[in-house]
């Protein structure tokens, strides 16, 4: 078989109703191009190659899993990409879907990379420790509303799907997981940039237990920082609160 790599955060899926739930989810979406991400054992991958006119590709940078995959399903030999997805060329050329049960240890990364190429990804479908999917797909006013929740909902639209038993995983790990799913916005949200929206979001959460006005005040004039929204704290405004203010940044 192969082994299991701790420094890899490797928990393989060995669940077969989960693996065919998430297939399902990814079904409800018609796509014509995908990616997966660290398919490992093949749990997910035996199932996505069989999904019939569909371009797929997976990435998977531990050598000892490429190897077992490609004599696994022979038919991966082409479509195997052995690198970090953190550091991989975009996989598709226009629009292409996401899936994967996602190393718990590079998860926050592996979302912000996706960010980067959200005008590009029409769905995700990933597993996540359940803290961080909670953390995602979280509203305004909650403790675990932070920076993921805000920068991730600006642009998707986030379903948490199903909650997964550390069981389900060969290790099993010390964490409860979930799997959610990212949609592009129907409705883009208006900001002054991606870059001063990134800026303020991430500066409003670095000092979360201030107000506003004290968290952001290098970004704003004096004038602007009366506003009566900068009594508040980073977790009570909403992800189109953000958005206005930006357009008032210095």
């Amino acid at each position: 078989m192969y082994t299991l790599k701790k420094s890899l955060g490797q928990h393989f899926l060995r669940d077969e109703s989960i693996s065919r739930k998430i297939v399902n989810a990814l079904n409800e979406y018609p796509f014509q191009q995908l990616l997966e991400i660290g398919p490992g054992g093949g749990a997910l991958t035996k199932y996505l190659l069989k999904l019939p006119g569909i371009a797929f590709k997976c990435v998977e940078l531990d050598e000892e899993k490429v190897n077992w995959l490609t004599n696994e399903f022979p038919e991966l030999k082409e479509k195997i990409i052995h690198r970090s997805f953190l550091e991989m060329e975009k996989p598709f050329e226009g629009r292409f879907t996401i899936v994967g049960n996602f190393p718990y240890n590079i998860s926050s990364q592996i979302v912000f990379r996706i960010l980067e190429w959200k005008d590009d990804v029409e769905t995700m479908v990933g597993m996540f420790q359940k803290e961080v999917a909670q953390r995602i797909a979280s509203k305004p006013g909650t403790k675990v509303y932070g920076i993921l929740s805000v920068l991730v909902q600006a642009f998707f639209e986030v379903e948490y799907l199903f909650e997964v038993g550390e069981n389900s995983f060969n290790p099993p790990p010390k964490v409860k997981s979930a799997v959610i799913r990212f949609l592009p916005r129907k409705l883009p949200i208006a900001m002054k940039s991606e870059k001063t929206f990134f800026q303020l979001v991430k500066a409003a959460f670095n000092q979360r237990r201030k107000t506003l006005r004290n968290a952001v005040k290098p970004l704003f004039d004096t004038e602007t920082l009366k506003d009566s929204i900068f009594d508040k704290r980073a977790e009570q405004l909403s992800i189109e609160d953000f958005a206005r203010l930006s357009f008032q940044m210095k």
